[in-house]
């Protein structure tokens, strides 16, 4: 499992996501909502996304990132969403499939 070492804003659209690996990923505020794993956004019974990436604000930015526990951070978003959790390694996982290394 990749831990997570750095959070930050990389410019107005998108995350910067760094991890003890040494590698450094941006990942779109939108794709990064769109991925949210909480019970709001997935069936929990299918695993099935449940959101609809039609239906969120291309605007959506996070409001406030707190870190859970050494293995996850919590995200509040600007569409009032707060529900979800991201582990690390769902986040690393995530970003080397979506985005590319900077």
């Amino acid at each position: 499992m990749a831990n997570l070492t750095k959070v930050r804003p990389a410019d107005e659209s998108r995350i910067l996501l760094g991890f003890d690996t040494g590698e450094e990923f941006t990942l779109s505020y939108l794709d990064l909502r769109f991925e949210c794993p909480c019970a709001t956004c997935v069936d929990e019974m299918t695993g099935k996304r449940t959101l609809k990436r039609e239906t969120l604000n291309p605007g959506v930015r996070p409001t406030k990132i707190e870190p859970v526990g050494r293995y996850g951070i919590h995200i509040e978003w600007s569409d009032g969403h707060r529900t979800g959790m991201y582990h690390f390694d769902r986040l690393y996982s995530l970003v080397a499939r979506v985005e590319s290394k900077i």
